[in-house]
């Protein structure tokens, strides 16, 4: 049986009516509340410089932050025959990660490295980071995103055997509370073939290679 918990936890918590308003709707709505927003603030909207920073903010919210909330975003993938029978690993690292931390809305950005052993088909190369843009293009925690990821990899590929590591830095730590711009959160999925410590430790050594 199907544990729906971890299913459930993979997803984005949305509510029902998320896709009832068009993006031109939410545009409107939520460039209202910010200029109320910045009116809280004191800030003086008749101000050259300000008063189309709500307007920006949200088409800056809907159309490209966080456009990853759409399904209707979610790039199409294309799968190609495999006919040199490549059997070996296919790694495709250093990935531009920019997301955005569910927390306090700043930004989290970092790389992620995939991996995958075909089983008899691959995937264009650049719809594997199309794939990771698409996860990263909302509000996140970086455990859930690499999940999600791995899961469409899986989904995607028809095989267990997929990679995921990300390794992000959180401007809510670097910029706010305790303001340690020296670290980094890494987040890694291993499945399949990437069990097998042999396997794992090529993949790792292949992402922290450096031409």
């Amino acid at each position: 049986m199907h544990d729906h918990r971890s299913i459930y936890s993979l997803a984005t918590p949305m509510r029902e009516d998320a896709f009832l308003l068009s993006e031109d709707e939410k545009i409107q709505q939520i460039a209202e509340k910010f200029a109320d927003i910045m009116g809280i603030l004191g800030l003086d909207l008749r101000d050259d410089s300000l008063q189309d920073t709500p307007k920006r903010v949200a088409k800056m919210m809907v159309l490209e932050h966080f456009q990853g909330l759409n399904p209707a975003n979610k790039p199409a993938i294309t799968l190609f025959s495999n006919p040199y029978r490549y059997g070996e690993m296919l790694v495709e690292r250093n990935i531009t990660l920019h997301s955005t931390c569910e927390h306090h809305f700043v930004p989290i950005l970092g790389v992620c490295h995939v991996a995958y052993f075909s089983n008899g088909q691959v995937i264009g190369l650049s719809k594997l980071n199309r794939l990771v843009r698409h996860y990263a293009k909302r509000p996140q925690v970086q455990e859930r995103l690499t999940e999600q990821i791995a899961a469409e990899l899986k989904l995607t590929l028809g095989t267990e055997d997929v990679a995921v590591f990300i390794d992000a830095e959180h401007l809510c730590v670097k910029t706010r509370g305790v303001e340690d711009c020296g670290s980094s959160t890494v987040t890694s999925h291993y499945s399949g073939k990437f069990q097998d410590p042999q396997v794992r430790n090529e993949f790792l050594h292949t992402v922290s290679h450096r031409s």
